[in-house]
């Protein structure tokens, strides 16, 4: 294979973000220092690349001005999209900073020349990397929602739910990452993240179980503890969610009692159900942008159905890992399926 050595640095993102992805799948965190090395990566060999199209020492010809057009496209429209995505919450903070790293290591079409073949195969007329990755990235993506509901289907969970979600039993939720797709009034989309429940359970210092079984009790703002405790990120460290048990715990479903030593009455009315207001009000910062109405309607779904439907949400750094991969080999699929119904 010949490629041009700032093309052969740029090869560099394949196992970063296959790497990166991985995590996406396992917990859905990428630490930010993942990105710093890899940009430091891509500010070289821009540079070197961008000094070799100046000077003309680029190998084979190179149109100095498309190339100079497509840098600034990348670097000017791309990194700016990539945060306005994030800030209006269609990013994660890690989908966001993969993106801006790629625009700046990959503003144009890398070549890949090999004897009988060059890669990547289909180059549209932009020219502009980044945005095939993106481009791939929403390409893949539209196939989750297809495979999601076929899996549904096979296993004969009809529901309204079926295209963006899947039922999971109520006692294995705290193991899952996403989020709640129903409320006491039926389906949602905006429902309680599960990220947030374990945040909740933790600075509460009770397990899921022990709300399962007596949440009547639990409803009640006074069983939280004065002291609570940081909760955390909302990450999967504990198989229950809460905390983990110590000597001395009550067993899991012994909740605790009132002040006066007896059981909440059913039905109780309460001025703060749960400790939600309390809840969002003490911790340092967002818990992912619940609300205390999300808060105490995931909660009284949690605690009353044996089966919940969740959205497990697409692991964006998971398409976007393939994305690359298909621009790197294939080139741009949108373009190409455009071009092949005779659009362009």
């Amino acid at each position: 294979m010949t490629a041009s050595v700032p093309d052969l640095l740029r090869l560099v993102a394949v196992p970063v973000l296959g790497w990166a992805a991985w995590r996406d799948i396992k917990t859905r965190r990428v630490p930010n220092r993942t990105w710093l090395p890899l940009l430091g990566v891509a500010v070289v060999a821009l540079a070197l690349e961008a000094w070799q199209v100046w000077t003309g020492t680029t190998v084979g010809y190179v149109d100095e001005r498309a190339y100079f057009l497509r840098v600034t496209i990348s670097l000017g429209f791309v990194i700016p999209l990539s945060y306005g995505f994030w800030w209006i919450g269609g990013f994660g903070g890690a989908d966001a900073k993969a993106l801006i790293t790629l625009a700046v290591l990959f503003p144009t079409f890398p070549a890949y020349l090999f004897p009988d073949f060059a890669l990547p195969v289909v180059v549209p007329t932009l020219g502009v990397f980044a945005m095939t990755v993106l481009s791939n990235t929403v390409v893949v993506g539209l196939f989750y929602p297809v495979a999601l509901t076929l899996r549904n289907a096979a296993g004969g969970h009809m529901a309204k739910a079926m295209v963006i979600g899947r039922p999971v039993a109520t006692g294995r939720i705290t193991g899952e990452y996403g989020r709640l797709l129903q409320t006491p009034e039926g389906f949602t989309r905006r429902g309680l993240d599960l990220d947030a429940l374990r945040m909740y359970l933790t600075w509460r210092g009770a397990s899921f179980a022990e709300l399962r079984a007596d949440p009547n009790e639990y409803r009640d703002p006074t069983s939280i503890p004065a002291e609570t405790n940081p909760p955390g990120d909302g990450a999967i460290t504990v198989a229950d969610g809460g905390r983990p048990a110590a000597e001395g715990d009550a067993p899991a479903g012994d909740p605790p009692a009132d002040a006066d030593g007896e059981d909440t009455p059913e039905g109780a009315e309460f001025t703060d159900p749960w400790g939600a207001d309390r809840f969002l009000e003490e911790i340092d910062g967002s818990a992912y942008g619940t609300t205390p109405e999300q808060l105490r309607g995931g909660l009284a779904v949690l605690t009353s159905d044996e089966e919940v439907w969740i959205t497990p949400g697409i692991p964006f750094l998971v398409p976007m890992f393939l994305g690359l991969a298909l621009g790197l080999t294939y080139g741009d699929v949108l373009y190409a399926t455009i071009e092949g119904l005779g659009v362009l």
